[in-house]
């Protein structure tokens, strides 16, 4: 926890007030008893009246200032907790953000997201109590000491069993509760991962009806989260009568040894009733301790796993001297000898690639299902970085330029569309928040979302909810490649995005790309023959390296894997034609029998 300290350094001048205030609401609180023993000394055996109602003014007084200490303190220790709080979740967000995907491997996003809410939760509520109780303890339970020494110097070895006792105590409950405090924030992990997972796949469940199943995983976690919550509040709940019986013995002793000097004649009775209110403050400062010691062991728990987060070093990071690029480039994109291997994995996924995307052309992948498509295609924002090799773009190598100004020249859409809520013009602005209305109508027909659009009751004002739920896949994947179009970028990557559309929309999608990024560098992962039919330059991927590129027609004649591929998905006469340079543009156009040769 005292790695976060750090974020209380704003709040340095509330801090020194609210110890001061806390100084003297302590002071009060000691000065009481001293008021009641002369009391009961001067006033009530010397029968002085006036002494009483002048002694109890003055006490009425002190206890108001007390209050009002008391009061601000309070209200300091929330404020300065709550800015505490929000400081830490405002960094942790943004080293979140700065998190590449091998990052973002290590911790799951359940995990993330626990961190986040519960954990920070968690230390809150520790800070604003020990800003509260910590502060006030070590003067009270000292000053108490002190002052009971004074009025009775013969009992104080009262206090030193009594606190003896509680050290004993808290020692025991601390050693027992701090493990389990580890595993209580693991299994929130888990419920949280449990619950994302089902509430994610709800339609699968559905559909294979393995709802008893999902119900029975989700019971589990939460019994294990109940039972380790009930042995927590077993600890407390055998703790406070314990703390109890701790103070009602210490005042039961008090009374039976005071009373023996009181009958010696040589302790007072209002000295005996100060040095048992100091007693008891001496014992309710340990008893503020040991709760403190139960609340601490889970929040340091809490504290690590967020130090965990702001201590991890993202391993992508810009450039100490970065590469000042021209604010208008020609999104030349060039792979020279790249490698690639995922963090602990033995064999690279991508193996010696080497090709080159020219402003104009367009430049597709295409491969059987773990070829390496979608990996290489994340290489070029850098996602992840190349293991050896480079990636260069206008002759700059990625890893020398800035992130934010690699990014400025790419418009990416991921194979699965990811929407936010707000509405279909904010979605399609997250590209350009600055667009105006023509551009965002512009982007919506040529990524022929106005399709769909019109159709709405408030059109571009119509809501979308969290995720996109409330619209089709195909409709995200539109909706996120008007996003890259508003942003006219210089290098376009789609990774399968036309995966969702049907056959017709894709091609009308792709004639309408043809015409608006005609200068642009586009590369495109796809699945389909279809669509990579009219590429300059299609790249074959097979286990992670390039076996074949050219046009559609070289690859048919040369490369048996892109023959493979083709003739799984088209008939051989359609291949055929599609030989034809005349007929290759209206090959796409055409509903793909996907029975393949069998039905032709």
């Amino acid at each position: 926890m005292t790695k976060l300290f750090k974020f209380l350094k704003p709040y340095t001048l509330w801090l020194i007030v609210l110890i001061g205030l806390t100084y003297v609401q302590v002071m009060t609180s000691l000065k009481l008893p001293d008021y009641m023993a002369k009391i009961v000394n001067q006033g009530i055996v010397a029968e002085n009246n006036s002494l009483i109602w002048k002694t109890g003014e003055e006490m009425l007084l002190i206890s108001l200032l007390g209050g009002v200490c008391m009061i601000i303190v309070s209200f300091l220790a929330s404020k300065i907790a709550a800015g505490f709080s929000m400081k830490l979740r405002e960094n942790l967000f943004a080293k979140v953000e700065s998190f590449s995907l091998v990052e973002f491997n290590k911790f799951s996003t359940a995990s993330l997201i626990t961190r986040t809410t519960n954990d920070i939760t968690q230390i809150q509520s520790v800070l604003i109590m020990i800003l509260r109780m910590v502060l006030m303890a070590p003067i009270m339970g000292v000053g108490a000491i002190i002052k009971a020494r004074q009025m009775a110097p013969s009992m104080t070895w009262i206090i030193a069993l009594a606190v003896g006792v509680l050290v004993v105590l808290i020692g025991t409950l601390f050693t027992v509760a701090l493990p389990k405090f580890k595993v209580l924030q693991k299994t929130v992990d888990k419920i949280n991962l449990v619950m994302r997972e089902i509430l994610t796949g709800l339609r699968v469940i559905r559909a294979f009806n393995r709802e008893k199943v999902e119900e029975k995983k989700f019971d589990q976690a939460n019994t294990d989260l109940t039972n380790l919550n009930l042995f927590v509040n077993k600890l407390m709940v055998i703790m406070q009568p314990m703390l109890m019986l701790v103070m009602n013995f210490a005042a039961l002793l008090t009374i039976w040894v005071g009373a023996h000097l009181i009958d010696k004649n040589t302790l007072a009775i209002g000295d005996m009733m100060a040095f048992m209110q100091y007693s008891m403050q001496v014992i309710m400062a340990f008893l503020f301790l040991t709760i403190i010691f139960i609340m601490v062991p889970r929040a340091s728990v809490s504290a690590d796993r967020v130090a965990e987060v702001l201590g991890t070093n993202p391993s992508i990071k810009d450039p100490e001297n970065p590469v000042k690029l021209p604010a208008v480039g020609v999104g030349l994109v060039e792979f020279k000898d790249v490698y690639f291997t995922y963090p602990g994995a033995d064999i690279p996924v991508l193996e010696g690639i080497n090709f080159t995307a020219k402003p104009g052309e367009v430049t597709a992948f295409i491969g059987s299902t773990g070829s390496g498509k979608s990996t290489l295609i994340n290489l070029i924002p850098r996602f992840y970085d190349t293991t050896s090799g480079q990636i260069l773009i206008d002759g700059t190598d990625v890893r020398e330029m800035k992130q934010e100004a690699l990014w400025h020249k790419i418009g990416y859409v991921p194979q699965k569309g990811v929407l936010f809520s707000g509405s279909v013009e904010s979605n399609i602005k997250y590209g350009k928040p600055e667009a105006n209305l023509a551009e965002v109508e512009k982007a919506a027909k040529v990524s022929q979302s106005t399709e769909f659009i019109d159709t709405l009751s408030e059109k571009l004002d119509s809501a979308i909810s969290q995720g996109g739920t409330n619209v089709s896949g195909g409709q995200k994947q539109r909706l996120s490649i008007a996003r890259a179009l508003i942003r006219k970028p210089e290098i376009y990557i789609f990774d399968d995005s036309f995966s969702a559309l049907d056959f017709k929309t894709d091609a009308a999608l792709r004639h309408a790309l043809e015409r608006e990024t005609k200068d642009k560098t586009i590369l495109i992962v796809a699945q389909r023959i279809s669509t990579v039919l009219n590429a300059d330059n299609i790249i074959v991927l097979d286990e992670g390296k390039i076996v074949g590129s050219g046009r559609h027609h070289e690859l048919m004649e040369k490369c048996p894997v892109y023959r493979e591929i083709a003739l799984s998905q088209l008939s051989q006469g359609e291949l055929d034609r599609s030989e034809n340079p005349i007929e290759l543009k209206n090959i796409s156009k055409t509903p793909l029998n996907l029975a393949g040769k069998e039905a032709a």
